[in-house]
């Protein structure tokens, strides 16, 4: 027998390669025993986990046998060994949704039948709604609660939204010149593009599958899809519900691994005709010169984000601190709209800071407690990112008010955060920390708010209009809250300005 650590790899840096005979006595092991379990008792329920790659309509192994270790946040414990995809999987899997789209029935299909797939699918998914929140929060660290309402309960919304776009692509009756006396006409059609590539992020696994990949169906595209490493098991199981959905076979493919190897592929193959990607700055601009350079493909990016929130003195204080936290701490901080320096007017500054205090009243814990406020941050290496971003404010001269500690217990939890006396030149004035770290400032205030190389959204808190309308038309970004933040819906277009990427998600 092979020792289980050779062959069960683990790991981004995976590279193990074996023999013939070593493959030969993985498959009596596979034979005799399961790689996986493929449901576990958790959260009161059994929750039923794929964890293969999903190509042309199947789930199945990497062609070389190699896996990967998913990470449960809550303890550090492996929650199952995960299909490492290889660069062979990658183009199998373009191959099948490129034959999906030129030769299977679902870019022939009436647009009304097409989206009578896409509503059954967001069915199954509701209908499995518990089971999805189970997992997104036992891979992402997700509180349950917020799983279920937000990670999938909008996951379910932006499928039926977009269901209902099927037969509602039309194109246009355009009058011209030449038009007599022949009375010529000149007609628009909009059609797919053909196959398409997603790359999503961790901190929404679910949701960011529904908002990118729910819009590129209902237009007639296929795909593939890469989750992040580290959060791979609600877009498998998705896949699941897919074929239970009718989905015809390579409409869908779901690759999980590595993004420096997937991702890459995908970005330089030239079968796909557009790549859609959430993430960071850096790898969004390595996204788009490689596509630039393969095929010419079209690019949508969301990427980084450090969004002002700009609290002013006439502000309803109750709202504004109740939403400022919010702005800061939704899901553990680990999102990308998240208000990454709050500029509070000077004559409230320190009444503001004395109850944004209340945050030592949140439960820090299991996920799937229901009574917990705060889970733990997604991966061991982000939180290690976010003890280190604390460690440059403090070095640099801001005042740390409260946090900026792990959490003494098992598992990757950071206590919330409070920063003042932050300048514009610091680190953590300028750089987004994507955890759940407030950084306040006193006023200075739109030149210092859109002093910063991203633009995805901002906020603004007054009673006056006017003032409100002034600086929302003044801040440079994509989103603007008035008196409110984080209110996304599936019918309003999201995307930013800047750095932070172009291209929309949601909406028409």
């Amino acid at each position: 027998m092979i020792p289980a650590s050779k062959y069960f790899s683990s790991g981004e840096s995976s590279s193990v390669e074996l023999t013939d005979d070593e493959k030969k006595m993985a498959e009596e092991i596979r034979a005799s025993k399961p790689m996986l379990p493929d449901s576990s008792n958790v959260n009161n329920m059994t929750v039923k986990m794929p964890y293969q790659c999903f190509i042309n309509g199947s789930f199945e192994d990497a062609e070389n046998d190699k896996t990967y270790d998913t990470i449960n946040p809550t303890d550090g414990s492996v929650i199952c060994k995960v299909s490492y995809t290889s660069v062979g999987d990658v183009d199998r899997a373009v191959a099948a949704a490129k034959e999906a789209y030129e030769n299977g029935p679902w870019g022939r299909m009436n647009p009304r039948d097409r989206g009578s797939l896409l509503y059954k699918l967001a069915d199954l998914m509701e209908e499995h709604q518990e089971e999805l929140a189970t997992i997104e929060s036992i891979d992402s660290g997700a509180v349950y609660t917020l799983a279920l309402k937000t990670h999938v309960g909008m996951s379910i919304q932006t499928f039926r939204y977009f269901a209902g776009w099927c037969d509602k692509i039309q194109g246009k009756t355009i009058p011209i010149n030449q038009a007599r006396p022949n009375r010529n006409l000149t007609f628009t059609k909009k059609e797919p593009l053909g196959v398409c590539a997603i790359v999503i992020p961790w901190n929404y696994p679910l949701m960011m599958l529904a908002w990118k990949s729910a819009a590129c169906l209902a237009a007639g595209n296929t795909l593939v899809l890469k989750p992040a490493q580290v959060t791979p098991l609600t877009a498998l199981k998705f896949a699941e519900l897919s074929v239970k959905a009718g989905i015809p076979k390579g409409v869908i493919n779901i690759l999980p691994g590595s993004g420096g190897m997937v991702g890459q592929r995908l970005s330089d193959h030239p079968d796909i005709r557009k790549l859609g990607f959430t993430g960071s700055t850096p790898i969004g601009k390595q996204i788009m010169k490689s596509c630039a350079v393969s095929n010419l493909k079209k690019v949508s990016l969301e990427l980084g984000g450090k969004s002002p929130l700009i609290i002013f003195s006439d502000c309803d204080m109750d709202k504004a601190l109740r939403m400022g936290m919010s702005s800061v701490y939704f899901n553990k901080g680990e999102n990308c709209i998240a208000a990454g320096r709050l500029f509070v007017e000077e004559s409230i500054h320190d009444e503001y800071i004395s109850r944004v205090e209340e945050i030592k009243k949140m439960k820090i814990g299991d996920p799937l407690d229901r009574s917990t406020d705060h889970g733990p941050q997604n991966h061991k290496a982000h939180l290690d990112k976010l003890l280190e971003y604390c460690e440059i404010g403090l070095k640099e001269g801001a005042t740390l008010v409260y946090g900026g500690k792990q959490v003494d217990r098992p598992g990757f939890f950071m206590e919330p955060t409070v920063f003042t006396d932050v300048e514009d030149h610091m680190f953590i004035a300028k750089e987004e920390s994507f955890g759940p770290i407030m950084v306040v400032d006193v006023d200075g205030v739109l030149q210092r708010a859109n002093d910063t190389e991203y633009g995805l959204a901002s906020g603004v808190f007054t009673r006056d209009i006017n003032k409100a309308m002034y600086v929302s038309e003044r801040l440079e970004a994509g989103t603007v809250f008035v008196n409110t933040y984080n209110k996304t819906d599936v019918a309003s277009p999201f995307g930013g300005f800047k750095q932070s990427g172009f291209g929309k998600d949601l909406g028409e």
